[in-house]
């Protein structure tokens, strides 16, 4: 069921935080799109990024981006085509409900405030409380906003303005210059762009990394740059991209979808079914290039007496039905993306199509985390608030597949990079327990660990192995601590502890291309950067490999 349709085949103590934003460049972002609505109660999730969220700030997940995979001068969009606008207003309208079925509870006082606008054409009118509502302005709490908006636009006029042009001109403005070079209003323009073309440069041996960023019930995914991560790193956010819903998880992933070799692009699962897909080569984007999945239509059914009104949901072909907890890209498979949800299944997606290619319901609870094998990669993991890893094989679809049992809620899943046999699951409970596939039986539960590690206090929301050295892994917690960790020998031991400033850790990840340098992120909303070698303990165990990474290719 999975093809392959598209394989081509010194110390660092940085932060970034809501101070750092786009005044870091002359780079001005164009108007946003509709406001997010704000963040709705997380019962239907069990997502504790949510249920443990006390700050009007936070970052829920992060993810890096190969160093070359972005442009260097990423494009500027380009305004929003009349189909384009027409669909945001279709989605805000969506939200609300009001594009099927307008509300019987209004109240019957409006009546009088519509008697202001009742000489204005009814098409206009609905044009108007279209756009309106499409900015997250509620036209139906005061008729007025349309008055004043129609009043504003003063459409009856607008084919008699003078829109002429004055083409013989007159006075100074008509100086002729030779040559551009001569002209100094040219060439202070040309200075001006020149700066602001290298404000907006991505350079070859910058770092890339993309955090999903929460405040006062505000989403965006900020693009960070890291320069000279390897020595003295300095971290910006390039720029921003405003999303509709609170973000949960993301993956990067380069399937061209629009085209060509490669692509830069992010996929985020958050509180709505459907999953975006944002290109970050493109600046001041307003739409996703892809959604799979999602709401098609909201319906309000009418109120029975006595009962609240309630609301009918259609969701699109093969979407998930609830929140999207995580994600993870197929790097052998370029085109793949599997998909956990609220609503216990998981998914397989092609994202060269934009469809749904399997779905599994192997789960009795929701699905935190799924994880595709480094070397086998027809081969899924998926971790369940149900308290069990289960594994499958793409290429065999219909086997059940193998699990294990682990006593806890899953938090997060990796396999060893080194070690195509080896996993770890991190566990609600404080425990990170490790597995080697070859001890699983088929159609039964096992609970055969190679270790079990009691980490931290409270909840392991994250675990990373590190791309370059064997055996190291690094944890994060809601008890604020980050630590490494040695699993050799399946007798893990810590090798270092700190805290890092970042609140509760909710999301961290080693970079493949400076791989002792790792990122980290949660409830203080603040980007961190620990050089783990800056480390005495650290630097003394694996520093030789350090030097063996930056060491010269022999010719």
């Amino acid at each position: 069921m999975i093809r392959n349709s598209n394989q081509i085949a010194p110390p660092c103590d940085v932060q970034i935080d809501d101070r750092i934003r786009l005044d870091q460049h002359k780079h001005k972002p164009k108007p946003s799109p509709p406001s997010p609505k704000p963040l709705r109660p997380s019962t239907n999730t069990a997502s504790r990024r949510l249920t443990t969220r006390t700050t009007k700030r936070m970052i829920s997940a992060l993810s890096w981006v190969p160093k070359g995979a972005s442009k260097s001068v990423p494009l500027v969009a380009d305004p929003p085509s009349k189909e384009e606008i027409e669909e945001i207003k279709k989605l805000a309208l969506l939200e609300k409900g009001s594009d099927v079925e307008k509300d019987e509870d209004v109240d019957e006082d409006m009546s009088d405030d519509n008697d202001d606008v009742s000489e204005q054409p009814a098409d206009e009118i609905e044009q108007a409380l279209d756009a309106a509502n499409a900015l997250g302005r509620d036209g139906g709490s005061n008729i007025h906003v349309i008055a004043d908006g129609l009043d504003e636009l003063n459409m009856d006029e607008y084919d008699d303005e003078d829109d002429a042009i004055n083409m013989l001109g007159s006075g100074l403005g008509d100086t002729y210059y030779p040559s551009n070079e001569l002209d100094p209003y040219l060439k202070d323009k040309n200075d001006e762009d020149s700066e602001e073309l290298e404000d907006i440069m991505i350079k070859a041996d910058d770092a890339v990394v993309i955090c999903a960023h929460n405040e006062d019930d505000m989403s965006h995914l900020l693009v960070c740059i890291v320069e000279d991560p390897d020595s003295d790193p300095n971290m910006y956010v390039h720029h921003e991209i405003v999303i509709p819903e609170f973000p949960l998880c993301t993956a990067w992933l380069d399937c061209p979808i629009k085209g060509g070799e490669k692509g830069n692009f992010i996929a985020v699962g958050s509180m709505d079914p459907g999953i975006e897909i944002w290109d970050l080569d493109i600046l001041d984007e307003v739409q996703p290039s892809l959604t799979l999945g999602g709401i098609a239509e909201k319906k309000k059914k009418k109120k029975k007496e006595g009962k609240k009104s309630k609301k009918s949901i259609k969701y699109k072909e093969d979407s998930h039905t609830d929140a999207v907890l995580a994600l993870a890209w197929n790097k052998g498979f370029r085109n793949i993306l599997a998909s956990g949800s609220a609503d216990k299944t998981v998914k397989i997606w092609d994202v060269s199509t934009g469809t749904c290619k399997l779905t599994m319901d192997h789960h009795t609870d929701k699905v935190q985390a799924v994880a595709w094998n480094h070397h086998e990669h027809e081969v899924l993991l998926s971790g369940s608030f149900d308290h069990t890893v289960v594994m499958r094989d793409g290429r065999v679809p219909s086997h059940s597949g193998f699990k294990w049992s682990v006593g806890a809620d899953v938090e997060c899943l990796a396999w060893d990079p080194h070690d195509q046999h080896l996993f770890v699951a991190s566990l609600e409970n404080g425990t990170v327990v490790g597995f080697d596939i070859r001890t699983a039986t088929s159609n039964s539960s096992s609970d055969v660990r190679k270790f079990t590690l009691h980490a931290h206090d409270k909840a392991v929301c994250a675990i990373s192995y590190n791309p370059l050295v064997p055996n190291l892994l690094a944890t994060g917690s809601e008890d604020k601590m980050v630590k490494l960790w040695d699993l050799s020998n399946n007798q893990p031991s810590c090798i270092a502890s700190q805290n890092r400033k970042a609140g509760a850790v909710f999301s961290l990840s080693f970079s493949e291309d400076s791989p002792f340098l790792l990122a980290l992120a949660g409830s203080k909303g603040k980007l961190e950067l620990w050089d783990t070698l800056s480390d005495a303990a650290v630097s003394k165990r694996y520093g030789k490999y350090s030097r063996q990474n930056k060491a010269p290719a022999s010719t």
